[in-house]
């Protein structure tokens, strides 16, 4: 393990208050967000529409890294310039999901446990040598009556230390995801009350399997209410809470956070990441990992057949917000003057 290279990049990833820009659906996931919008979801829309994505003149300025999807890394566009050479010519660096998603947990219904560490070691060679130099896996927590179970915090705890530690090894800077999701009548104290045994759980995983955590991203979900709870915590509450979480079971030493949208709208997920940002001194930089929240205009533009580079447009601004917002200095007049 080369832990100076793997710091530099960590550093790169969340260096002056750029993010980092999911665009690594699955062919399900892209699949169902094309057909809402009335767009055969194939290898050619695909290509296209993310084409569009990684060639936005300027994004550069606001986000350091895209993670990809398996058959986008391997893509390139009409000119047959890589998608990768393309991220790379930008000083973007290029990222990739290698997760092969969440499954049903055994014996524990309704709840997720997430698969693909067989045969890792030789995919992250691989993705190295194409050209990634970080890696993504998601799990998936659900708040419910009896949920989560300690056997699905651990197991995926687990599963995320041991890719982590994989990632290290093959040189790419492992991002951990443990996703809590929105979905659920559960309050904010509660969805607190699990963020921070989710988190205490995949630290004390990280450690015994010997990963750095200066090599090493936090790709967390906010603590936020419940969808169906009755009472919706306001920007600031959501802000101290999940800063409070993170300050206290997230080691000061890890190289950075970012967020998931998780389902929020592109504003509120701004809002957010901002209000948390204006609270001071943090132990590291706090910034965005979002997909929806950053592309979901766009991609309603691009398949409404507006103009290409509107659509470009619309994405470097969502992009600008946030890093605005990862800096403390967003405000609602900036998205009227755009």
């Amino acid at each position: 393990m080369d832990l100076a290279a793997l710091k530099e990049t960590a550093s790169a990833m969340v260096a002056g208050h750029k993010g980092i820009l999911a665009i690594d659906e699955s062919h399900g996931t892209c699949g169902r967000r094309f057909e809402a919008l009335g767009v055969e979801c194939n290898e050619q829309t695909r290509q296209d529409y993310r084409g569009l994505l990684v060639s936005a003149p300027g994004i550069e300025a606001a986000v350091a890294g895209y993670i990809l999807f398996d058959e986008t890394l391997r893509q390139s566009d009409m000119e047959g310039n890589s998608f990768v050479s393309i991220l790379q010519g930008k000083g973007i660096i290029p990222g990739i999901k290698v997760d092969k998603g969440a499954k049903d947990l055994a014996l524990h219904e309704g709840e997720k446990v997430t698969e693909g560490l067989d045969g890792l070691r030789d995919r992250l060679k691989e993705y190295y040598e194409i050209g990634a130099r970080f890696a993504k896996w998601r799990s998936v927590i659900t708040i419910g009556e009896g949920m989560p179970s300690r056997a699905c915090v651990m197991g995926n705890a687990h599963g995320l230390a041991r890719y982590a530690a994989l990632c290290q090894e093959a040189g790419l800077v492992p991002m951990v995801e443990p996703e809590i999701i929105m979905d659920g009548s559960h309050s904010i104290e509660r969805c607190y009350e699990v963020t921070a045994d989710v988190l205490q759980t995949l630290f004390a995983q990280l450690k015994e399997q010997g990963v750095a955590m200066e090599g090493t991203i936090l790709k967390v979900s906010m603590v936020l209410s419940g969808k169906e709870h009755a009472e919706q915590a306001d920007v600031q509450k959501v802000a101290e809470m999940t800063v409070k979480c993170l300050t206290e079971n997230v080691p000061h030493d890890l190289a950075g956070v970012v967020f998931l949208s998780g389902g929020q709208s592109p504003e509120k997920a701004t809002a957010h990441l901002n209000a948390m940002n204006q609270m001071g001194d943090l132990p590291w930089p706090l910034s965005f990992s979002y997909g929806r929240a950053i592309q979901g205009p766009t991609l309603k533009m691009w398949a409404a057949g507006e103009d290409r580079s509107a659509a470009q447009k619309m994405l470097v601004h969502r992009a600008a917000m946030n890093a605005a917002a990862a800096a403390g200095t967003y405000s609602e007049d900036m998205e009227q003057a755009a």
